[in-house]
């Protein structure tokens, strides 16, 4: 049995659509960040971190749930063990692992304090919402200029890293991105909007929120 704990976050709309695109079932929970239900104590017991999402998978070959938290992580887990979205190796894998990191180093943190800098600060501050808009748009950019040689994200196939990316560029208005400059991305990304997996997924994530 597979459960997964998130919200309508760009984070966790990333795990339901690899669920999807791998055909797994799984039972999703809503855990209501903008009411603090991350902090509660029975979320914490499965992340400390308290942050979304978290996947706990009941496997019966093993006595204990496997309880894993961090979105990136949950991919590589979902992807090694379908084998599938993730090549075996050689240069193909290193490139998808290559804009995992890129992706937890660079455009999470830079979309996701642009859209705090910008939006939910409870004082101005213009030279941290400068710094992060400007690497928010920069990031774009590079992302713009590398599928301008390639079909996806780390090469001619998807693969989770496609679906690492979408997450942010699913939630492009908080940190104030818009796509019309970038034909590459724009490109790509109604690409990946339009697989039905994605659409899936994404109505079970907003189905959350509806139900808040």
């Amino acid at each position: 049995m597979i459960e997964v704990y998130a919200y309508a976050t760009p984070n966790s709309i990333k795990v339901p659509i690899a669920l999807e695109e791998l055909g797994l079932d799984y039972t999703l929970h809503s855990v209501n960040v903008k009411q603090g239900e991350q902090q509660q104590t029975q979320f914490l017991a499965l992340n400390p971190n308290a942050k979304v999402p978290v996947l706990v998978h009941t496997d019966t070959a093993s006595s204990e749930p496997l309880v894993l938290s961090e979105s990136a992580a949950i991919l590589v887990y979902l992807a090694e063990r379908q084998g599938q979205l993730l090549p075996a190796t050689g240069e193909a894998r290193a490139r998808v692992f290559e804009q995992l990191f890129f992706h937890a180093s660079a455009v999470s943190p830079s979309f996701g304090n642009a859209g705090f800098f910008t939006k939910l600060a409870s004082e101005p501050q213009p030279l941290a919402q400068q710094r992060f808009s400007g690497e928010a748009e920069r990031v774009t950019r590079l992302l713009d200029e590398l599928l301008a040689e390639r079909s996806f994200i780390a090469g001619d196939d998807y693969s989770i890293a496609d679906i690492a990316h979408f997450g942010w560029f699913w939630r492009r208005a908080f940190a104030g991105v818009e796509l019309e400059a970038y034909p590459n991305l724009s490109r790509w990304y109604a690409a990946v909007e339009q697989r039905p997996a994605v659409q899936r997924a994404i109505t079970r994530i907003n189905a959350l929120v509806a139900s808040a």
